[in-house]
């Protein structure tokens, strides 16, 4: 069933209002976004909050919606107690969880759609954003061994 202008604009309205509601109680809003099955695209998440803190948004594809919310609530603690992540960085999560390199994403307008009606900003002057490029047993993508697979996630920009 498709819907009407009046019922978009509707759902429009509540998202925006449970973006604004989240932001304002934990202080970030977390959108997870499933891939169609049939099509080649990675599952993806993205942050809306870190630009409020002068920080770029972060995104992370190609994980579980809790691994995903997981790194990106770590990155939001370091954060907000001051941290400032820099393109080309290891990130190391404790506990051998793992480490992602921070990359620059040139594309955020196109993905970040919650972030950019946040802070009422229309694609082609997007919130800024990082890409978070997670390793698989100690190997980025472009490293000898990387397990390409279930594992793939898109480098930054070539969605």
């Amino acid at each position: 069933m498709e819907m009407t202008d009046a019922q978009t604009q509707a759902w429009l309205d509540q998202e925006d209002a449970m973006v604004r509601d989240c932001v304002r109680e934990h202080g970030c809003f977390l959108q997870y976004v499933c891939a169609e099955p049939e099509t080649r695209s990675a599952s993806f998440c993205y942050s809306t909050g870190f630009f409020g803190l002068g920080h770029p948004e972060l995104i992370v594809f190609g994980l579980a919606p809790q691994s995903a919310g997981g790194m990106l609530n770590w990155c939001f603690a370091e954060v907000k107690a001051g941290k400032i992540m820099m393109p080309g960085e290891i990130l190391k999560f404790g506990d051998g969880c793992g480490r992602a390199r921070v990359e620059e994403f040139p594309n955020p307008g196109e993905m970040l759609l919650s972030a950019n009606r946040f802070y009422q900003r229309p694609p082609e002057f997007s919130v800024p954003a990082y890409q978070l490029t997670w390793d698989v047993n100690g190997a980025f993508p472009e490293d000898p061994g990387y397990p390409y697979g279930p594992h793939q996630q898109p480098r930054p920009g070539t969605l």
